[in-house]
């Protein structure tokens, strides 16, 4: 029905208002007219009218009020449910549910459905209420269901007793304001202390067969989401038998996990998996949440960490192929990249605008790129004329490589504790004995399931790794997943093609495994072990990297060790 404005307020039914005659539309559009008192949740008289208007219907009738007293929404349904539209209205905060609660009738006399709560907790209305006649005598019955914090013995919701709607004794605005107490007591318990940061549940879809180290990608899920600024208040592994085209897991999942959410006050929901354009948007529309996956959170971490020009025109070249087949109309989930592209809600011709100006920045980042890789390329020709070998440290990121160069170079590039916490390749000149000069250079750490995004756009300094005479590939050899980590990595470079390159595996940070098993270790890995930090095997390592570089024939690379 076509809306109009009266008295600053939008006027218009909303759902299945076909072949309803010119009185029901009327009786209907009256309704906005009414103020029910702020301190009820709905009067025995609006029951009534409600009531009798939804019986001459056959369907169900349903309204949505403010802490007011205003009816915002008027909507009409089938005779078994009703279509929540999409609402205009806002939670005001993490603790705050939206400020408008749901009262309809059910014209069999059933009570709240498993629908209705779901509505409840997604929507985060401050009730929902059905009304049915009563069976034996003259009136309407109400049944109330409201949100709980997630102390409540891990409930979502709770009731409050069915009874008539005329002797309907409760304080709507003392009961509403005590509520949402409960909520900021528990929720606070969970809070980080910078405002600024989001707070976030992690999905973990397991697939059959992939059982092995869930806890160890859970725990790098994790550190990848502290790296980007968000705090993790829980983790969901799923292990679903096959994976749902439209929502990745069962949509009943997702519910669950996104009531979760709406407990714990989270305002994002992060994937440990690639989601397809189709399922962010699917998923989006379920909750008012944040929705990334993990290629998402890898690109927000490398957009932090990019601070030189080189590295911000890959990091952008890198989110605007990523964003490009995943704008749509109605999704949040890219506020987190390029100041909130796809979260804007434009139309379909505001939408080709935004397409054809990402497709157009690509084509100059491309450009600059490829400048970018013509002065690099003449860098690179000035070594290979020097006949300075040179090596590259390679490896998963947070290995330890950055503290490694720091260690050989006695440089001071900045280290942290974090992954990808080095974008820009750093190279140092070094001197030993044997050999006058050694170029040694430090490279972005790689990670499974690294975006191919992300691979094409530092393809200009991933292509440094083609001139190294040596690889060091460094591996913690403290976690878990060495053999997984180690797996990745000579996946990442036999796709850029350098699988015969000459390379030495290091296992790093020796100090934290027991001696016993490192001596197994190297010799199953044919490797060198050390520890950076406390500056042990550094000798052993550069004897084993003279003797290798002595060992190289001049006219080429030598095969793998």
């Amino acid at each position: 029905m076509q809306a109009r404005e009266k008295q600053g307020r939008i006027i218009e039914l909303y759902g299945n208002t076909q072949g309803l005659n010119h009185l029901i539309k009327r009786r209907l559009t009256n309704l906005y007219k009414k103020r029910l008192p702020p301190h009820a949740v709905i009067t025995a008289d609006m029951a009534r009218q409600l009531m009798e208007i939804s019986k001459d219907m056959s369907r169900q009738l349903g309204i949505i009020i403010n802490r007011r007293g205003l009816i915002e929404y008027v909507i009409v349904g089938d005779n078994r449910r009703i279509e929540i539209p999409p609402l205009s209205t806002e939670r005001t905060g993490r603790a705050r549910f939206r400020g408008v609660r749901l009262v309809h009738t059910h014209l069999n006399g059933e009570l709240l459905s498993r629908e209705d709560l779901t509505d409840l907790a997604l929507l985060q209305f401050d009730l929902v209420a059905c009304i049915t006649e009563m069976r034996w005598e003259r009136g309407e019955t109400i049944h109330i269901g409201y949100l709980v914090p997630g102390n409540k013995a891990g409930k979502a919701w709770d009731f409050m007793e069915p009874g008539a709607v005329s002797e309907l004794d409760i304080d709507f605005i003392e009961f509403i304001n005590e509520l949402e107490g409960e909520f900021v007591r528990e929720r606070g318990r969970f809070y980080v202390t910078k405002k600024e940061h989001d707070q976030c549940i992690v999905v973990s879809v397991v697939m059959p067969g992939r059982e092995k180290n869930v806890d160890d990608h859970v725990a790098e899920m994790k550190d990848l989401c502290r790296s980007a600024g968000i705090a993790v208040l829980d983790a969901v592994v799923q292990r679903p038998k096959e994976l749902h085209p439209k929502y990745l897991i069962g949509r009943g999942k997702i519910e669950e996990i996104v009531m979760k959410c709406q407990q714990l006050g989270a305002d994002l929901l992060v994937f440990d998996e690639g989601l397809t354009p189709g399922q962010i948007k699917n998923i989006s529309e379920l909750t008012e949440l944040k929705v990334i996956d993990r290629n998402q959170l890898i690109l927000d971490i490398f957009a932090g960490r990019a601070n030189t020009t080189e590295s911000k025109i890959q990091v952008e070249l890198a989110q605007l192929r990523y964003i490009l087949p995943r704008l749509t109309e109605k999704s949040t989930a890219f506020s987190r990249l390029m100041g909130g592209i796809g979260g804007r809600g434009p139309g379909e011709q505001k939408l080709e605008v935004d397409r054809r100006r990402i497709r157009d920045k690509i084509a100059f980042l491309d450009r600059k790129l490829s400048e970018v890789r013509k002065v690099r390329e003449k860098k690179r020709e000035r070594r290979r004329a020097s006949s300075i070998p040179i090596v590259s440290i390679v490896g998963y990121t947070n290995s330890g490589k950055s503290t490694l160069l720091n260690l050989l170079t006695r440089s001071k590039v900045e280290v942290e504790d974090k992954p990808f916490s080095t974008l820009n390749p750093t190279t140092r000149t070094i001197k030993y004995p044997e050999r006058k000069r050694i170029i040694l250079t430090d490279t972005v750490g790689f990670i499974n399931k690294l975006p191919e995004v992300l691979l094409r756009a530092f393809i200009a300094t991933l292509e440094e790794l083609g001139d190294a005479h040596l690889l060091l590939h460094l591996v913690d050899i403290s976690v878990p997943d060495l053999e997984d980590r180690i797996e990745s990595v000579e996946h990442v470079l036999g796709g850029l093609g350098l699988g015969d390159k000459r390379r030495i595996i290091v296992f790093n940070k020796a100090d934290r495994v027991d001696p016993g098993l490192i001596a197994n270790i190297e010799k199953r890995y044919g490797a060198v072990s050390i520890s950076s930090l406390k500056k042990e095997g550094i000798g052993r390592l550069m004897g084993v990297i003279e003797d290798t570089l002595g060992a190289e024939d001049p006219a080429g690379d030598l095969p793998v060790h």
